[in-house]
């Protein structure tokens, strides 16, 4: 069986306990440690002295370099610590990690906002969040599904593909990309980093294509898949109507560059902790085609 090569994602970070003294430590699940160490069920320092808010928080490529980093930290002054703390904001701090079920409201909140205002969907009503559950349990189990939220734990945004046409047969090795933001993610890189995480996965899952249907016109849109290096395959004016006649544009990413043989079998579903490590290195900057070995990463390239 092929295995996941990826380091698990880990951070580092302060809290800030009911006494005013900051409490370091370092997990592989930010937002559930601190509802842990909130609960009363966290390190038995919180348990004592009760950890109240997130104070700082960084993310590190791996356990190891979470454990140097709070070692680190735990070395500080006190006056370094607050400094630290003073110029981070939670609202700001982006997390990256693969949706569940579970997120159903929150990804389907973003996604109404989108079908109330605007045209990037054709539909005219939300789905039912039932619904929209439903249907992520079953995108979640074959391909996958992105979701972006800050400290606090509100969403900002999420991508996710979809199976092409039937998904099944000459078509199986073909997929449809989707990505929504808050309105108050913009400007936060929000959509590179999920586009980034979700690229690379479709790509090392055994994905060759990924579509990308747009509104037309939506030029915003067109800029943003023609930096990551799709390419408009065609154009159909006058197709949905909603708030006058609006056009789709196609677009598509090569998953698969400069390979010609077919492939020997199916996409497979993503690995256990794939998703959530391709997410974390995104978040960090990553770019896609290294994470799915398309190019070669920077510390390699400079060995």
């Amino acid at each position: 069986m092929e295995q996941n090569n990826l380091p698990a994602p880990a951070y580092v970070y302060m809290m800030r306990c009911a006494n005013g003294a900051l409490y370091t430590g370092w997990t592989n699940d930010l937002l559930r440690r601190l509802r842990a160490h909130a609960s009363g069920k966290g390190a038995k320092y919180t348990r004592g002295f009760g950890g109240e808010t997130l104070a700082y928080a960084e993310l590190l490529e791996d356990k190891t370099a979470a454990l140097r980093r709070e070692a680190a930290l735990k070395k500080c002054s006190k006056e370094e610590k607050e400094t630290l703390a003073a110029g981070f904001d939670p609202a700001r701090f982006v997390l990256l990690r693969p949706a569940r079920p579970a997120d159903a409201e929150a990804v389907l909140g973003i996604y109404s906002h989108y079908v109330l205002h605007s045209t990037a969907s054709f539909l005219y009503q939300p789905p039912k969040l039932e619904d929209y559950r439903r249907e992520m349990r079953a995108l979640c189990r074959r391909l996958p599904f992105f979701l972006a939220e800050n400290a606090l734990g509100q969403a900002l945004g999420y991508a996710c593909a979809h199976p092409w046409r039937y998904g099944t047969g000459a078509y199986a090795w073909d997929t449809e990309t989707t990505i929504y933001l808050a309105p108050e993610a913009r400007r936060l890189g929000v959509g590179s980093m999920l586009y980034h995480a979700l690229l690379a996965a479709l790509c090392r899952q055994g994905y060759w294509n990924a579509y990308a249907v747009l509104a037309d016109p939506n030029p915003a849109s067109e800029a943003f898949h023609e930096r990551f290096g799709f390419v408009c395959e065609g154009r159909q004016a006058r197709c949905g109507l909603k708030n006058g006649w609006q056009g789709v544009s196609y677009w598509l990413m090569d998953l698969a560059p400069g390979r010609t043989d077919p492939p020997a079998e199916e996409p497979r579903a993503p690995l256990p902790g794939e998703l959530a490590a391709l997410a974390a290195a995104a978040r960090q900057g990553a770019d896609w085609k290294q994470l799915a070995g398309l190019e070669p990463d920077e510390k390699n390239r400079e060995q």
